[in-house]
């Protein structure tokens, strides 16, 4: 009987949720239903993996659900549920949330359509988090959203800002900087580059970025869900290292084994080139993300999300060995043969 009785102890204790455990305040996530908006996308993926750790039981609310079945091996049997939503669309809104207990918003996009979707998207989603009553909701935004941003992209994320807290005050918004990950699209872009080209033109060499863990990003959603401190505040998200568009090539660089002739590329150039050829498919700027680069992507001192948290982000130097071997010349997949 023993020896059954110490099989069930063991049985127990690996149920228990270890990162419960070490913020009892994340305790309140057990059971509760969360809509995560756009929880099919690369960020998506690290909150839903997040909230499912935590005990929550996740809904995803995206335009199309089968791009986001894979995240439901992540979760328990009845853990994850699937919902087609366009949040342009207030009855498809209305029915994601519906007996949720949190709602979060990841949805953004570049293109013709940011005016509509980070606007007018997000201030659908607030306004019936408000009607249906829903205890928290949590607003990804961007570093630069400003009303006065000379992107389009900078002044449609400050709308949406507003329209949130217009519709729902105590919502928490959160302003990353670069995301990171091993299947970023910003990161893997400029190693690929690198990887192909001996000359790389740096647009916007000097201006500085703080980026962040995909899933250090997802840890401070969960607790500003729950944490009433980060309710009817904007906040920002960035990692421990802070790097110029030029330092972050040179490390990739030197990461992936690759010496190419990095070239900055003066403003007035870099600014003709981004009007003459951004309307391309395959662009590497557009106008609108040229004018971003104006301005540095780092976080404000006195509106730290992720120290509010109690999170010490991962730097991007932990992750390298198993995410850029790939663009290294002689990396385990990069096809090429050993000499």
């Amino acid at each position: 009987m023993a020896k059954y009785k110490i099989l069930a102890d063991l049985l127990i204790i690996r149920r228990k949720p270890t990162v419960q455990s070490l913020n009892p305040q994340l305790n309140l996530l057990e059971n509760k239903l969360v809509t995560i908006f756009g929880g099919n996308g690369f960020l998506g993926h690290y909150v839903a993996q997040a909230f499912l750790k935590k005990g929550a039981r996740v809904r995803i609310a995206s335009r199309n659900p089968k791009s986001s079945y894979n995240i439901k091996p992540l979760g328990n049997l009845g853990q994850t549920q699937f919902v087609q939503c366009d949040i342009l669309n207030v009855d498809q809104v209305a029915r994601a949330m519906m007996n949720c207990d949190i709602a979060i918003n990841l949805v953004g996009v570049f293109g013709n359509e940011m005016a509509a979707v980070n606007g007018e998207g997000a201030a659908n989603i607030a306004a019936i988090a408000a009607q249906q009553n829903i205890a928290s909701l949590v607003h990804i935004s961007a570093i630069g959203a400003d009303i006065e941003s000379p992107a389009k992209y900078g002044r449609s994320k400050a709308a949406g800002e507003q329209a949130v807290l217009k519709n729902y005050p105590n919502a928490a918004i959160i302003r990353p900087s670069i995301i990171f990950a091993t299947e970023d699209n910003f990161i893997n872009r400029f190693a690929k580059l690198i990887s192909l080209f001996p000359v790389m033109p740096i647009f916007g060499a000097a201006t500085k970025f703080q980026p962040i863990f995909a899933g250090d990003l997802a840890n401070v959603i969960c607790a500003a869900s729950v944490n009433n401190d980060f309710s009817g505040q904007i906040l920002d998200a960035g990692g421990p290292d802070i790097l110029s568009m030029s330092e972050l090539n040179h490390w990739i660089a030197q990461e992936t084994g690759r010496n190419p002739l990095f070239v900055d590329v003066p403003a007035p150039i870099g600014k003709a080139f981004a009007i003459a050829t951004g309307w391309l498919p395959f662009a590497p700027i557009n106008h609108d993300q040229y004018k971003m680069l104006q301005s540095d992507n780092i976080v404000r001192a006195d509106k730290d999300a992720v120290s509010l948290a109690g999170i010490t982000p991962m730097p991007m130097r932990s992750l390298v060995d198993g995410w850029l071997d790939l663009y290294r010349q002689h990396g385990r997949f990069s096809g090429l043969k050993r000499a």
